[in-house]
């Protein structure tokens, strides 16, 4: 079995792994809206910090498309360390995510776990 084809279907699992965990913040961002609220606060306030999660994760969403629309139309599927590269930055992501659900972190970190993957993910692909 050549390095290509294993490399793809693990690049594949961890994009839509990374993509599953975005899709679960997404559904059930309640307990993480509360988690950056102080304990007596008003709906105001909770519809602000909803709303910038949801933009969090709906920049997430789109570039998961165009990262998507990338890898199936063929043009970075079968470069080697790009596809490295993507494996290594969403299974971070990935874990840092599954922190971010469970352990119920500050909004703004999902901010920063964006940014960190994003950034290096673009610095060593142009």
């Amino acid at each position: 079995m050549s390095a290509v084809s294993s490399i793809v279907p693990a690049r594949f699992l961890t994009i839509i792994a990374h993509l599953v965990i975005v899709i679960t913040i997404f559904w059930s961002r309640d307990n993480n809206v509360k988690a950056c609220l102080p304990l007596d606060f008003t709906q105001e306030q909770y519809d602000t910090e909803d709303r910038k999660l949801v933009v969090a994760l709906g920049v997430t969403l789109g570039l998961f498309a165009i990262e998507l629309a990338g890898f199936f139309s063929g043009v970075s599927m079968f470069n080697c360390s790009q596809s490295l590269l993507s494996i290594g930055v969403h299974a971070s992501a990935s874990v840092a995510l599954i922190f971010f659900l469970f352990e119920q972190w500050e909004c703004d970190i999902y901010w920063w776990i964006l940014a960190i993957c994003r950034l290096v993910y673009i610095q060593y692909t142009l």
